[in-house]
């Protein structure tokens, strides 16, 4: 296993070219099995983001009937156009935390750790249309091993190199094969919710001391809702979360897989049919490309992935298959699709893992609050819910993990018993939404704060054990349960 401290001394000899091209919103490693990987990255004109001195743009609401400019309300989403202002002759380009695209080309090099030879992979131009682009597949790697890499970039061939950023991560064990897994998995980072001065968030920097093995972002990735009014400023998100430096140092280290909800796909609580005047001209199909254009993905947004002999997890798609929310309640209405379903329930009773992990980015179980209407654990969507709980609870040593939600909890569903841990938002600033004395008799730890969940799933004695931790955003744990193999 390659150490923490030794790989911080590689990556010092990371170049940083003159005349780029950069690579300022890091690379992403993602979709890691035991033989394959993914490798995002993009290109930029800068080697960093623009300032924090730089403004971001003023949008203002028209009324229907008068004409009239005003600002948002609250929280509100008015069914109204919005228009976008930049001050002081700005675009999006240089607006605060801005880290326009650029052409190119890159490859990544990459080799066991520590061995002496590099794979190369062919030099290949970053796609223009998908926000400057590339996601690199690695085939044939071996299980259970430690990978360096270093993704390179030029302007076109024979041009001087650009920016090179120097990574590593592990790939999973065999399925047959006992071995300790470390994971982490957060929900719930806003922009405006940064907590590291100069900008940041706390948890990235926790979260590699524990050096995890893989990470799940389970969605609201970042937040489209009041800025997001076009194509351009809904990436303008993805490249002001993916610059800030605690997420570029961590995303280079660390395998990750990402998920996505309503927030970064469209705007609050969403569905593919939503009609609203609200977001302007950016939509929901184009929501859905952006995000397979910002991270590395598969042939699908929904997939199962096994790390060793005692774990599998399932990944659900919560937005791509959904019925309105306002639609009656009924065996028709659905949030995963009836092809989803058939795949979860066929998969999940093939596994023969020790634990198996359903991590999805809405709850199954709550309690949630009365006034929302999207996910699982509402009476919306009750009829489907009853189904999914009730399959689940029946399943040996299954488990439920879930975003979405603004604090940690773990709860117990009344009538199925189905065990469900919510890891809570990325900081303190973003917490909320919950009263922290309300808890209840499903509760069996309530706590209205930020920070990570980190699951470690080993064997003691040669028996199989599940560990659940909940952190806060300075690594603090905060509650613990240990669940033996049944």
């Amino acid at each position: 296993m390659l150490k923490h401290t030794l790989f911080l001394a590689l990556a010092a000899v990371s170049a940083l070219a003159q005349d780029g091209p950069y690579q300022a919103t890091g690379i992403k490693i993602c979709e890691v099995d035991s033989g394959s990987a993914i490798i995002w990255t993009r290109l930029t004109r800068n080697a960093q983001q623009a300032g924090a001195d730089r403004p971001l743009p003023i949008v203002l609401y028209k009324h229907p009937k008068s004409g009239e400019l005003m600002p948002q309300q609250g929280n509100s989403r008015p069914d109204w156009e919005p228009v976008v202002r930049f001050p002081n002759g700005a675009t999006v380009d240089t607006i605060r935390s801005a880290a326009p695209g650029t052409g190119g080309e890159v490859r990544v090099r990459y080799r066991l750790a520590g061995a002496r030879d590099w794979t190369e992979t062919s030099w290949q131009g970053v796609d223009e249309k998908r926000d400057y682009t590339a996601h690199i597949p690695l085939r044939n790697l071996r299980p259970a091993a430690a990978y360096e890499i270093r993704v390179e970039s030029r302007k076109s061939a024979g041009a001087a190199p650009g920016q090179a950023i120097d990574g590593r991560f592990r790939t999973a064990p065999r399925r047959d094969a006992d071995a300790r897994v470390l994971f982490t998995v957060i929900t719930g980072q806003a922009y405006e919710d940064q907590d590291v001065p100069g900008g940041g968030f706390k948890i990235y920097r926790e979260m590699l001391k524990l050096d995890p093995s893989f990470f799940v972002h389970t969605g609201d990735i970042l937040y489209y809702d009041k800025l997001a009014k076009s194509l351009p400023l809904a990436r303008w998100h993805w490249a002001a979360i993916y610059g800030l430096r605690t997420n570029v140092d961590f995303h280079r280290q660390v395998a990750s897989y990402f998920m996505k909800d309503d927030h970064d796909t469209l705007m609050d609580d969403c569905w593919p049919a939503m009609k609203t005047r609200f977001m302007g001209e950016f939509t929901f199909a184009q929501g859905q490309a952006v995000f397979l254009e910002q991270v590395g993905m598969g042939p699908r947004t929904y997939r199962n992935l096994r790390w060793g002999r005692d774990l599998e997890i399932w990944l659900p798609e919560g937005r791509d298959f959904r019925s309105p929310n306002n639609a009656p309640d009924g065996p028709e209405k659905s949030i995963w699709g009836k092809e989803q379903k058939q795949w979860f329930r066929k998969t999940v009773q093939a596994s023969d893992a020790t634990f198996r992990l359903l991590i999805s980015p809405t709850p199954l179980v709550g309690p949630d609050r009365a006034n929302k209407h999207d996910n699982h654990s509402n009476k919306d969507f009750q009829h489907e819910g009853n189904e999914l709980r009730t399959f689940l609870a029946a399943q040996k040593n299954m488990y439920v993990i879930c975003g979405d939600r603004h604090w940690q909890y773990v709860s117990v569903d009344p009538k199925t018993k189905l065990r469900e841990y919510s890891c809570g938002p990325a900081s303190n600033e973003h917490a909320g939404g919950w009263p922290k004395d309300d808890k209840r008799p499903e509760h069996v730890y309530l706590n209205v704060t930020g920070g990570f969940l980190a699951g470690v799933v080993d064997r003691e004695n040669g028996r199989p054990v599940l560990i659940m931790r909940h952190h806060g955003v300075d690594g603090a744990l905060l509650h613990e349960e240990r669940l033996p193999a049944k």
